[in-house]
């Protein structure tokens, strides 16, 4: 039972993300969890004006995904930054280069669930996952959320990410937050229950 943590990056916060869902996901016996990255789309010098260009070497290592390894995995946790509350452009070109999956029911029926990140606390974090949500559906995948059996989305202590729709962090304005532990619990908790899902769909 194969497992995808398939996520875009700007400054990293979102692959430390993408690492805690692998965490999670990895304490289900029988999972094989891989972390992708999806392409850089924006130019060396764009990155370098936007002071991305160090920070994306910490995850350089990370294999590129193909639009094509999607159909080889039983559940799929896609992990994008939120951009005027949707996910990023380089998220939505590859897939917009998923129709032959789409067009070949190559996605029906697998997991699916979603991650986020945003600059503010009210940046988009729940709009961004949602209307990600709406992508997947058209895969006829099925859809797994972050549901309030993960108590830490209810605390009152201080600010942090994370709705009954997905794990997210809230990075701030310069980037200057890094996910907080309850933040990181959120998202390990949810990669272990969409690994949990896809063992009991498919064994």
């Amino acid at each position: 039972m194969r497992v995808l943590v398939l996520f875009y990056s700007s400054y990293g916060h979102i692959y430390r993300m993408a690492e805690a869902e692998a965490e999670g996901a990895r304490q289900v016996s029988g999972a094989e969890v891989d972390i992708r990255r999806v392409p850089e789309t924006l130019s060396d010098e764009i990155l370098t004006k936007m002071g991305a260009v160090e920070a994306q070497k910490k995850f350089a290592h990370i294999p590129a995904a193909r639009v094509s390894d999607l159909a080889e995995y039983e559940a799929i946790i896609f992990g994008s930054p939120t951009r005027y509350g949707n996910m990023v452009g380089q998220m939505r070109q590859f897939l917009d280069a998923a129709g032959s999956l789409w067009a070949g029911d190559k996605l029906v029926g697998k997991v699916g669930s979603v991650f986020t990140s945003s600059g503010t606390q009210h940046g988009g974090q729940e709009s961004t996952i949602l209307t990600f949500h709406v992508n997947l559906l058209h895969f006829g995948m099925i859809l797994v959320g972050l549901p309030y059996s993960f108590k830490g989305q209810t605390t009152l202590d201080g600010i942090t990410g994370c709705s009954p729709y997905g794990a997210s962090t809230i990075a701030g304005s310069r980037g200057e937050r890094w996910p907080s532990e309850a933040e990181l619990d959120g998202a390990r908790f949810q990669g272990r229950l969409v690994a949990e899902t896809a063992k009991k769909l498919f064994g």
